[in-house]
């Protein structure tokens, strides 16, 4: 027992890596910050093209899209657009790299959520809005996507979670994320106790979005009953 806290809970590597990881976790939060708005906003979009257009080809270019996004790995994208588009003479800033990376990705699984919330609003939702003479594109603003949203938002929520999550990609262009910091701390200490500590924070951070999100899911089952 006194080796696995030595090892693992060790409180004088806590403090010592703690100042080092609230830094790591302020560029966390501000990848969140930038990335889950982006994805929520690409993942709009393509649900409204998808359910919105009458034309086929468009319809089958956002499945296609939709597709390959949501099987490639993140990390593979990530590195392919950073590494491999100076190649092609494109040099970007690793932030708007890991910012492109995140938009691609997240938009086609925010896209299929919203898609959902979409066609559950019915028809005559979009009827009553038109006879009450607003557009088109008011109706889709100030009636249908607020109720689709209201729809999936424990989906959007439970996905925003995964999107913070997956901010740990980040390390592979070295942007010091929590999670890289606290990598670099237990090299340079020779104690995993950094990562631990990573752990709780992310334990804190995202805990209470999980029971917000367990609390939404009660509510839309015993609606649904």
């Amino acid at each position: 027992m006194d080796a696995l806290l030595r090892n693992f809970f060790n409180l004088e590597v806590f403090q010592q890596v703690l100042p080092f990881l609230l830094q790591g976790l302020l560029t966390t939060i501000g990848l969140s910050a930038l990335v889950i708005p982006l994805g929520l906003a690409g993942g709009l979009f393509v649900a409204l093209v998808a359910t919105q257009t009458e034309s086929r080809l468009v319809r089958i270019l956002i499945a296609i899209y939709v597709d390959v996004f949501r099987a490639l790995p993140p990390l593979v994208l990530l590195i392919f657009i950073y590494f491999g588009f100076p190649f092609l003479g494109i040099d970007m800033p690793k932030l708007f790299a890991v910012a492109l990376g995140f938009l691609l990705n997240n938009a086609s699984y925010y896209g299929e959520i919203f898609r959902a919330g979409l066609l559950a609003v019915p028809q005559g939702q979009m009827e009553a809005a038109r006879s009450t003479g607003l557009s088109r594109l008011q109706a889709l603003t100030y009636v249908v996507v607020p109720q689709a949203t209201r729809n999936v938002l424990p989906d959007l929520i439970g996905n925003s979670i995964e999107v913070v999550k997956l901010t740990t990609l980040a390390s592979v262009v070295a942007l010091p994320e929590l999670l890289r910091v606290a990598r670099d701390a237990q090299s340079l200490l020779y104690n995993p106790s950094p990562i631990v500590l990573a752990a709780l924070i992310y334990l804190a951070l995202l805990w209470p979005l999980v029971r917000l999100l367990s609390r939404l899911e009660h509510k839309n089952m015993v609606v649904r009953h």
